[in-house]
């Protein structure tokens, strides 16, 4: 069994790699994210929305434009001010324990566990308490487990104003290669523009005009990521 609650006896030992990439684990083309993150994301990274099966808007940062790509990873770093939360809880997850409390496990078949004589980063302090990496991967799996608490009313409230929007986007990068974006919604900066002071006022209520807002203002990122793809000016 590789997923078992974290110990600090146990997993003494244990280390995260530093390296960041599809080989630690880090996705690529999409990530899930979650409303309270949008503020820190929309900086970097375009937020658009796909559909699950019971038809709740998902929340996406796009990291590539091509499937499987991830262009904030260059030299083995992932260069942006803020990683989304999924990539940075790492092989960190939440559990119930045996009186049904929640309980942090640790997956040890996790690609970012450095392996024997790897270096990587201590999960525990020599002398005892929790070490910088994991600190931050567990920030990050609250950020996840608050994130996933409030995602269905988002989408209920969304849906309900009509914000989301279908938005297919082609991107050309170099005059004879062009990249079609299909099957993703936005919220556009007009739709938020043409609600009443009724619908602005209960999404301020709801605590999410503010990420509306954000999400829309994120698009222009789509830019930055073309450029991105096409490389240094030459």
């Amino acid at each position: 069994m590789t997923v078992v609650p974290l110990d600090n006896v146990a997993h003494s030992d244990v280390r995260l790699k530093s390296s960041r990439g599809a080989e630690s684990g880090d996705p690529g083309g999409q990530i899930g994210v979650f409303v309270g993150e949008f503020a820190v994301l929309q900086r970097e990274y375009p937020i658009l929305f796909t559909t699950d099966e019971q038809g709740h808007y998902q929340p996406v940062a796009i990291l590539g434009l091509v499937q499987d790509e991830n262009l904030f990873v260059r030299d083995e770093e992932w260069k942006a001010r803020y990683i989304p939360a999924l990539a940075r809880r790492g092989p960190l997850m939440i559990g119930r324990g045996q009186a049904d409390d929640p309980l942090v496990y640790l997956d040890l078949a996790h690609p970012r566990i450095a392996q024997d004589g790897d270096e990587g980063l201590a999960l525990f302090r020599e002398h005892g308490g929790h070490a910088p990496a994991l600190l931050d991967a567990i920030e990050a799996l609250q950020s996840v487990h608050r994130g996933m608490s409030a995602s269905a009313s988002m989408s209920d409230m969304f849906k309900k104003h009509g914000l989301v929007d279908a938005l297919p986007i082609s991107i050309d990068i170099d005059g004879t290669t062009t990249i079609n974006f299909e099957n993703f919604s936005a919220i556009l900066p007009e739709k938020i523009a043409g609600l009443s002071a009724e619908a602005l006022g209960e999404l301020n209520e709801a605590g999410l005009l503010v990420p509306a807002v954000m999400a829309a203002h994120s698009l222009g990122n789509i830019n930055a990521l073309a450029d991105m793809k096409r490389g240094p000016a030459r």
